[in-house]
């Protein structure tokens, strides 16, 4: 690790995400992201999705957030009943960090070219760092057509594609 931030720096290149939040990324978490960008953002503009990802990439890099990708994704409020009865973990509807985690519906990707393009965007971001600070420390987002009450709560970052960005401090 400290050969390739050592390198980077040598080139000019931006050294944060490797020293700080990608240590190391494992295969697991990058599916994780991928998965997060396919459900989040697979209508979205490419700049979109890269933006998505940011935000997960900057939870994970937060004081206040989880320290792996997918403790990031898949963060939210489980069932205990649920747990009690069936002995699983499963998350409470509306309860999830990112919407697609608690919708009830299948995690499996459907869309072959969204996909692929999703995995793409999470390697090239997770495991090179190429895009990261596109949202400028944006911890947040929601869709262009919702107000969520907690927006108020966090500094305007901007609109990028169909969501609009956040910062927490």
């Amino acid at each position: 690790m400290k050969l390739l931030v050592a390198f980077l720096a040598y080139l000019g290149l931006s050294t944060a995400w490797a020293e700080n939040i990608l240590d190391p990324v494992t295969y697991e978490q990058e599916i994780c992201l991928a998965k997060n960008i396919y459900f989040e953002a697979r209508g979205s503009s490419f700049a979109d999705k890269v933006a998505v990802t940011d935000v997960v990439l900057n939870r994970v890099a937060h004081k206040k957030y989880p320290d792996t990708i997918c403790e990031v994704v898949k963060q939210a409020k489980m069932s205990t009943w649920w747990k009690q009865e069936h002995g699983k973990d499963v998350p409470i509807k509306h309860k999830c960090q990112f919407s697609w985690f608690c919708d009830g519906k299948p995690d499996v990707p459907t869309e072959k070219d969204a996909w692929v393009e999703a995995q793409r965007i999470a390697y090239v971001m997770s495991i090179i760092g190429n895009f990261v600070g596109i949202t400028e420390g944006a911890t947040h987002y929601h869709a262009t057509y919702v107000e969520p009450h907690w927006a108020k709560h966090f500094s305007l970052v901007g609109t990028i594609g169909n969501h609009i960005f956040y910062r927490q401090y």
